[in-house]
């Protein structure tokens, strides 16, 4: 018997989701005492004490289950977007916000239609769809010499709906681009994407790019315009949480209750939950990690300024670097120097490679590195 076989028609022909290699995998395969991770947007400070303190308190209530309805957390993510007016009702918790987007998709989306989403967009979107055995429809991005190179192209995304089409996906700032879209654009594109359709904002990096931009869109302030409109945000980036795994969801209480129909119960652990209460409450970390990812951002521009290496525009805490020849080399030379980054081949950008911002350090390193192996790419 083949259980592949039996397996549902999206998951026969899926290539599973490949995460950054560990600092110990590199230490373990070459055999090096040090090692830096820039490959997986990871907040480069590590959680805060307070964070650290509230975990151990919760660790006296391990043998009980998690509150499953997140009460206390809900209560300060209402309250971190108080002024849009959003509702504790309003909310979806996930186990990381990647679980919202499945989410949004288990409810809205069947196999005989389609999700649309910019090409070399996050992994994960045409992942959960095919999972599903919806049809994917990835638009051609905008092309490499315009103003924001790779970039979403809003009106070939708006072109490519049809009546086929139940969800879009947006991601802004977009992972591995760092790309965004501004305000006035995003708002209309928004407000043409007909009701009965879905729309799902990627906000997982919008705290860098809030501190990095003027007027960075905030997608929070539309949930209650737009009934078909999904935002997304997670503590994983800027409030360091990553290991916790946990993200929310804001959309109309109608759209909210039917996926906390589905919601796993108890999908977000009590640790989680205490973490994210004390990192939203402790604001100077906030501050701390948007200034160092701003300071770093800007460090590495001008490294790449200086070698003569071109770069896409980023709001997000990475930047990704294009060399002008197959990076796979340069990729493999920096993993011997103990550095880690991440390839974009997978998002068929196979001459860039994506860096996470670290500490000043860590960043010190890899232009270092890149500095010693500037051989390998083209000036």
């Amino acid at each position: 018997m083949s259980f592949l076989e039996l397996a549902n028609a999206g998951i026969q022909k899926l290539q599973p989701y490949v995460p950054g290699k560990s600092e110990a995998d590199i230490q373990r395969e070459l055999g090096l005492s040090e090692v830096i991770k820039l490959a997986s947007n990871e907040n480069p400070l590590g959680p805060s004490q307070a964070v650290l303190d509230a975990v151990a308190s919760a660790l006296q209530e391990a043998h009980r289950y998690p509150d499953g309805a997140a009460v206390e957390l809900r209560e300060k993510v209402a309250a971190l977007h108080q002024q849009q007016n959003i509702d504790v009702s309003q909310i979806t918790f996930g186990n990381g916000s990647s679980e919202i987007l499945e989410l949004a998709l288990r409810v809205f989306v069947n196999p005989s239609q389609q999700v649309v989403f910019s090409d070399h967009a996050f992994a994960l979107y045409p992942l959960l769809t095919q999972a599903l055995g919806a049809k994917a429809c990835p638009v051609k991005a905008l092309p490499a010499n315009s103003d924001m190179p790779f970039g979403h192209d809003l009106a070939a995304m708006a072109a490519a709906i049809n009546k086929e089409t139940a969800l879009v996906f947006i991601a802004n700032p977009n992972n591995p681009t760092g790309t965004w879209l501004k305000q006035d654009d995003l708002y209309a594109f928004i407000k043409q994407v007909p009701k009965n359709i879905i729309v799902v904002l990627d906000e997982a990096y919008y705290d860098y790019a809030a501190a990095l931009l003027d007027n960075h869109p905030n997608g929070s302030s539309w949930v209650n315009e737009f009934p078909n409109l999904i935002v997304t945000r997670t503590f994983s980036k800027a409030y360091g949480l990553a290991s916790f795994r946990v993200g929310y969801g804001l959309s109309s209480a109608e759209v909210a209750d039917l996926m906390n129909r589905i919601r796993p119960p108890f999908n977000v652990n009590m640790f989680a939950q205490a973490a994210a209460i004390a990192a939203l409450e402790d604001k100077d970390y906030l501050q701390r990690s948007v200034q160092v990812n701003k300071t770093g951002l800007r460090a590495i521009q001008a490294a790449c300024d200086s070698l003569g290496l071109s770069y896409l525009p980023s709001a997000a805490n990475f930047i990704t670097i294009e060399f002008g020849v197959d990076a796979s080399e340069l990729h493999n030379a920096l993993l011997h120097e103990g550095v880690i980054v991440r390839p974009n081949a997978g998002y068929q950008l196979p001459t860039t490679l994506r860096i996470s911002i670290g500490t000043e350090k860590e960043n010190q390193r890899f232009i270092s590195a890149l500095q010693k192996h500037s051989g390998l790419f083209a000036k």
